[in-house]
């Protein structure tokens, strides 16, 4: 299995797993699923950090926390391209969030599953998802 996680998977998955539904927490767990994040992930995360919507552990700073998820939990990286570019703008779903738009874009150019809890990323066509 190859999973892209969306970006609060990515959170929950190393600050709250409990978060996690047990199918979800299976998949990320097991040793022959392929992990994968879009660097908009590590983007939203630092504006979320720097928007005060999330707090990282005291005497970290966000980026020191990203080197350390990285380190801890070793992904691949999805690259963002041109084809994933065109793609999130053609793709049909219902709302304008450009995160959500490359991230499901990502996984169909890659052919990976996105792990998301969004409801609106649940329910749109064009890549698998994995309902958290």
């Amino acid at each position: 299995m190859r999973l892209l996680l969306d970006t609060h998977i990515w959170i929950w998955a190393l600050e709250d797993p409990t978060r996690l539904t047990r199918k979800v927490a299976s998949a990320i767990g097991n040793a022959k699923t392929e992990l994968w994040l879009s660097p908009i992930s590590v983007w939203e995360f630092l504006l979320l950090v720097e928007r005060k919507r999330i707090r990282v552990r005291a005497n970290r700073d966000a980026t020191q926390w990203v080197e350390d998820a990285f380190a801890r939990a070793p992904m691949h990286e999805a690259p963002i391209t041109r084809e994933v570019a065109l793609l999130s703008r053609r793709l049909p779903i219902e709302h304008e969030d450009p995160a959500d738009r490359f991230l499901a874009a990502t996984a169909a150019v890659y052919d990976l599953t996105l792990v998301t809890g969004d409801e609106r990323l649940l329910g749109a066509k064009g890549f698998r998802t994995l309902a958290n």
